[in-house]
């Protein structure tokens, strides 16, 4: 049970660090089109903040021996890639919920 609830949470932190990463591409312009800094200033601090909570979430899950180290590699580096947090929640953690 606990196990469950703690990839719900990570499932959770996963879909808010995916939104967060997209945010950029409406901040981006902002700043470097229009000159207005303050939009990606924030949304840079809230994506760093919740991308620091995903990895270590993604950390503990993998030390408690949730997934192989094989799995957290490969969550981490979907992490880095734009939509990459939402093919992971759809092919992996769906799946490890409803099970």
């Amino acid at each position: 049970m606990l196990d469950k609830i703690r990839i719900q949470e990570f499932r959770i932190l996963a879909l808010i660090e995916g939104i967060s990463y997209l945010a950029f591409a409406v901040t981006m312009p902002l700043k470097y089109v229009y000159e207005i800094t303050e939009p990606n200033y924030f949304v840079g601090m809230l994506h760093g903040l919740v991308f620091l909570l995903y990895c270590l979430w993604l950390l503990v899950l993998t030390l408690k021996k949730e997934w192989s180290w094989f799995r957290g590699i490969l969550f981490f580096i979907a992490s880095l890639i734009p939509f990459g947090t939402f093919y992971i929640d759809n092919k992996y953690l769906k799946t490890s919920i409803s099970s």
